[in-house]
């Protein structure tokens, strides 16, 4: 899938979203999570959140059960599940999803991502997340949003989005590979989640945060068309990282910067290691 002319803007700013609050056909949600604190998004979702935001959480509407020695961190939903998440926030095929986090867009690109999986392509991230609403003087809210019902969403699944690590091991794909974690883990000389440090060989380290400026916003067009390195004719890039979530945060910076949209490897190194016989690279 080419995302080059996307039917919205990838990004919104802050000031755009507010315009938009009391538009019929925004579907807004919060992704907020920590890794250490699986609670903490939805907690923090009850206390305040921007004005209309419902709740998706990372763990039990974006993944599904991991299976031990089998899958990633954060394997993604059957295509139904996730479907009736969608279906139960309400979502219309004429709505345009904002999705925001607290900043970075770490979880929020991870929704993004996964609506255009499954084929609901007016999507956009908050740029700045909810640390630059609230530094712009914007309000919050406590109340429970509830959409309009019935949702008209049916799922239609876009797999070409998508390899496995059987291809990446064939060698049959000519794949760019992009490692979207931090580059001590990339080099394996630390690795602070998963039990084997190191990296799928022939990637390159494209850490996501740098697709951020100091401000926290995301950077501009050329800027992150700069990072990327360039594709030989004939390669297919791939985006991976620890479980398949910062992936989407390289994706969506690619989409930004106006190159097609690269694949994805959902189970990423968590999956990776979970078979001894794949090859490990360590250092550059």
């Amino acid at each position: 899938m080419n995302l080059q002319s996307p039917s919205v803007s990838p990004l919104i700013s802050v000031e755009q979203l507010a315009d938009k609050l009391n538009d019929a056909d925004l579907l807004l949600i919060d992704t907020r999570f920590k890794l250490d604190d699986t609670g903490y998004g939805r907690v923090a979702y009850s206390v305040a959140h921007i004005p209309g935001a419902l709740y998706m959480d990372l763990d039990q509407d974006l993944s599904a059960d991991i299976i031990p020695g089998e899958t990633g961190r954060h394997p993604l939903p059957e295509v139904g599940v996730f479907e009736a998440h969608l279906r139960d926030a309400g979502l219309r095929s004429t709505d345009h999803v904002v999705i925001y986090d607290d900043g970075p867009g770490t979880y929020a690109a991870r929704l993004w991502w996964m609506l255009h999986w499954v084929g609901h392509h007016k999507v956009s991230v908050l740029d700045g997340g909810l640390t630059a609403w609230l530094n712009a003087g914007l309000g919050m809210s406590s109340s429970l949003a509830v959409r309009p019902w019935p949702s008209d969403f049916v799922a239609r699944p876009d797999h070409s989005l998508l390899i496995d690590a059987n291809h990446i091991v064939s060698g049959d794909a000519k794949l760019q590979l992009l490692d979207a974690r931090a580059p001590e883990r990339f080099r394996g000389e630390m690795e602070p989640i998963d039990p084997v440090a190191g990296h799928i060989p022939g990637a390159t380290c494209l850490p996501c945060t740098a697709n951020l400026g100091a401000d926290g916003r995301w950077l501009p067009k050329e800027q992150l068309l700069a990072r990327f390195p360039d594709l030989p004719a004939g390669l297919q890039r791939v985006c991976y990282c620890g479980s398949g979530v910062t992936a989407c945060h390289n994706i969506l910076a690619a989409v930004v910067a106006g190159l097609p949209m690269p694949k994805l490897y959902p189970g990423s190194w968590s999956e990776w290691i979970t078979h001894p016989d794949r090859p490990i690279a360590t250092g550059e």
